[in-house]
Formats: C-alpha cells, sequence, structure tokens
C-alpha cells in the first residue's frame, strides 16, 4: 500500500437482495464490484483499493457496514461521498467518513460486529418487506426462544455453526450480546406486522455462524431440538451443524465497531 499513501474509512449501507454478496466476482452483480466501478468513474483514475471490514454473502443487507479506500491522492470528503451517492444505485449508500493513519487496519482493529435476523411468524406479509425479512411457517414459542439466546454468550467452540466447506483450525468466537426482540413494523399498504429481531454482537464469525446460530434457536422454537441440544453442540467436536441455516434475506450487518 506504500503507493497509496491516502487512506480512508468509509461507512456503507445496502440492500443485498439484487446482489451476490459484497465480494466482487467475475459476472455477478456485487456491492463490491457497483461500489469500484462508481469510485473509479468519481475519482478519475483506477489506482486505488478498496477493503472490507466483512464480507457479505449473497442476499444479505447491511445497514453500517465499513470499507477501507486506499488512494494516491488526498480526497474532499463531503464532495466525493455527494458524487458517488448521487452515481450509486438506489439501494447503495454511503455514510460518511474520514481519514485514518497508515498504521490503521480494517481487519485486525475491529472490536466488535453486530448482526440482526429479522423474521415474523403467523399470517405471511406483505411481498414489498420481503429484502430483509424472513417469514416462518408454523407455530414458535417465542418466549422459549428469548430465554435461550443468551446461551451463545461468552466465548464458545462453533464448529457446529458454521458453514462446512470453510472449517479452518479454530472454531472459537466470543459474543458479547445475544437476544430476541420484538417490534411493530409498518408495511407498504398501512397495516402493522409485529416483527421479530435476533441481535447477536460479537468480535467475529465464522461463516454461516449467525444464520446457523438463528437456524437452532427457529428450530428449539418449532420443539425439534432443545436447549440441551445446543449446549450440548457447543461443547462437542463433531463438524456438522446442529440445525440448518435460515435464509439469507432476513439477515443484516447492523454495525461494526473499531
Amino acid at each position: 500500500m506504500q503507493n497509496k499513501p491516502f487512506t480512508y474509512l468509509f461507512y456503507i449501507q445496502y440492500l443485498g437482495l439484487r446482489y451476490h454478496g459484497w465480494q466482487k466476482q467475475p459476472g455477478l452483480k456485487t456491492i463490491q464490484g457497483k461500489l469500484e466501478k462508481v469510485v473509479r468513474y468519481v475519482l478519475g483514475h483506477e489506482d486505488f483499493t478498496i477493503l472490507s471490514a466483512g464480507r457479505t454473502d449473497s442476499g444479505v443487507s447491511c445497514h453500517r457496514g465499513a470499507f477501507e479506500l486506499f488512494n494516491t491522492a488526498d480526497i474532499e470528503l463531503a464532495f466525493f461521498i455527494q458524487q458517488v451517492n448521487e452515481n450509486l444505485p438506489d439501494d447503495i449508500r454511503l455514510l460518511d467518513g474520514k481519514r485514518v493513519s497508515l498504521d490503521f487496519n480494517i481487519i485486525q482493529d475491529v472490536a466488535a460486529k453486530e448482526y440482526r435476523y429479522y423474521f415474523v411468524k403467523g399470517e405471511k406479509f406483505h411481498p414489498f418487506a420481503a429484502g430483509n425479512l424472513t417469514y416462518f411457517t408454523g407455530g414458535l414459542d417465542i418466549d422459549s426462544m428469548k430465554a435461550t439466546a443468551d446461551i451463545f454468550v461468552g466465548e464458545h467452540d462453533f464448529r457446529r455453526f458454521c458453514a462446512k466447506q470453510k472449517q479452518s483450525d479454530n472454531y472459537r468466537r466470543q459474543i458479547f450480546e445475544s437476544e430476541i426482540l420484538e417490534d411493530n413494523l409498518l408495511l407498504a399498504d398501512g397495516s402493522s406486522l409485529k416483527r421479530y429481531c435476533y441481535r447477536v454482537k460479537g468480535k467475529g464469525f465464522l461463516m454461516h455462524q449467525v444464520r446457523l446460530m438463528m437456524g437452532s434457536l427457529l428450530e428449539m422454537g418449532k420443539g425439534i431440538i432443545t436447549k440441551a441440544d445446543i449446549q450440548e453442540a457447543l461443547k462437542s467436536h463433531e463438524t456438522s451443524p446442529l440445525s440448518g441455516k435460515v435464509p439469507a434475506n432476513g439477515l443484516v450487518l447492523y454495525g461494526v465497531e473499531f
């Protein structure tokens, strides 16, 4: 990065419904690909690098994510953000940015990430809400799910709560907060809907970890597994996931702290 001495931290938000995740991939529409195309146009050159604090999967949205921009010249931030937002599609926008020192590391300097998984039960909702809300059929014992959600708090071995194809040598992750919340969502037709949210905050996460944690809470709420099964899975050396992962569209990277 020595030839790009001007370093900036930007915060970004996007609706992931139309994109194949963050990471640029040949022939696919991604957040990084769209962002780099617009930044290239605004800066007028290609001599820059973008590095994200975390790569979201296909269909996953972001409320306040972060990326680092390395550039060869100084940037006037307010004008740059305005120009980038004017040229980005409506489902992506920059929030704010600042100059950071060269020793700032957007991956190693992350103090915490917060994810939220939004879902409903009962009657199916208006299709306009499907971008970041998942509908689960059948009965759900929400009170039991609420009472069990904090079982993940602390440092645990999450080998049974991650994608099998991305297994690593270190499955231990620290979770700071884990809870299920509820609120009322106003829909496009003017009606109101009771919405639930699984909120989890931690130092870092394995691939598909949040969706598999939510999947285990969902199966417990349906009576398929028990709280004891989740407790045992956090101690197990098996590598097969305890439960199925929930759909991507309900997941939102809510915030990143440094």
